[in-house]
């Protein structure tokens, strides 16, 4: 992997760190925190963790035993991208995906282990119920009454551009070393973010090269630096990182093994914002100015402000979707836009 410019990474914030005695204790930080923190040793009493302290094979070995007998998928760069799995010069992704059962790609990785000249290999996203039997119960944190997506993420050394997720995240490592570097929300206009439907994994990522930024090319990542937070986490080390916080995330070891929970607060019936924004970018960007204006003051009307005098002159029995959601007026809002987007 190529090295990055040491100078960007020491001069960064570190992400606080926190002892917790229990999982009631860790419950009570993730309800209240509204920034990333660090628990180190969380999950270093997990099998998994155990087997990659002795070598990262042992661990390969130990996650294969436990696997389902699918195709699992995986991405494969191209040696000299330096592990970047990202887009080439034309804006195509840079890697191709591939399908194959859990041994063969893992007898890759261990043909190439060593190699200067290996290609980047890693399993992103694997759900840990579907695809394994038996390895989440024996590696979990205990998050509650919480409902979240447990899923793994494998791989040689690799580099993930920044980008954000709409859940909350718990983000254990368990084998290899890590570095995340994160940021505010609001720094999303200082990260020069790429497209929003071309995208290496469903989320639009920011198109500077943190190993090497061009400055003149990115004059607004320097205000974005002075924001930044990093954490560089070893097998056992747990990163909590709020909804929409950016994080650019690197497998700093031969191999590397991530497991990471999601979970929302919000109802699961709720859409997704993302969505909207596509939406609007659709029907509403182009849109004369003086009509855009307009549409503004509708969504603040609706959606932002949305205070009692939107509702007020009406029954409320005949409020409809102008009353607060439920799961079944969030379902008809859903069926009167898909009948609207296939008109």
């Amino acid at each position: 992997m190529a090295e990055a410019d040491p100078g960007i990474f020491s001069a960064m914030s570190r992400v606080p760190e926190i002892a917790v005695a229990g999982a009631s204790e860790l419950d009570v930080h993730l309800r209240e925190a509204d920034r990333p923190f660090v628990v180190r040793g969380l999950v270093k009493d997990w099998p998994l963790v155990e087997a990659g302290q002795r070598s990262g094979r042992e661990a390969r070995d130990y996650i294969v035993r436990r696997r389902r007998d699918v195709p699992f998928t995986v991405s494969v760069g191209a040696p000299e991208s330096g592990g970047r799995l990202f887009y080439d010069e034309a804006m195509a992704m840079n890697f191709r995906m591939a399908r194959g059962k859990l041994p063969e790609v893992f007898a890759q990785i261990d043909a190439a282990e060593g190699r200067d000249d290996a290609p980047p290999i890693y399993l992103a996203s694997i759900d840990m119920f579907e695809f394994f039997s038996g390895l989440h119960e024996e590696n979990h944190v205990d998050l509650g009454d919480r409902r979240c997506i447990a899923s793994i993420w494998m791989g040689t050394r690799t580099r993930i551009a920044a980008h954000n997720d709409f859940p909350d995240n718990l983000a254990c490592v368990a084998v290899g070393k890590r570095r995340f570097t994160l940021f505010p929300r609001e720094q999303f206009r200082n990260l020069y973010l790429g497209p929003v439907d071309n995208t290496p994994a469903g989320r639009a990522v920011s198109m500077v090269d943190f190993h090497r930024p061009d400055f003149d090319k990115h004059p607004r990542f320097r205000e974005a630096l002075k924001h930044a937070q990093v954490a560089e986490l070893d097998a056992g080390d747990a990163l909590y990182i709020p909804s929409m916080w950016w994080h650019h995330v690197e497998g700093l070891s031969p191999f590397n093994v991530l497991v990471n929970y999601w979970w929302r607060e919000t109802p699961r019936w709720m859409g997704q914002p993302q969505d909207a924004l596509n939406h609007a970018m659709m029907a509403i960007r182009d849109l004369p100015e003086d009509e855009k204006r307009h549409w503004r003051d509708m969504f603040d009307y609706y959606v932002f402000e949305n205070d009692e005098s939107v509702v007020a002159h009406i029954p409320e029995k005949g409020r409809s979707v102008l009353s607060p959601l439920t799961a079944e007026s969030a379902s008809r809002i859903r069926s009167f836009l898909l009948r609207q987007l296939s008109r």
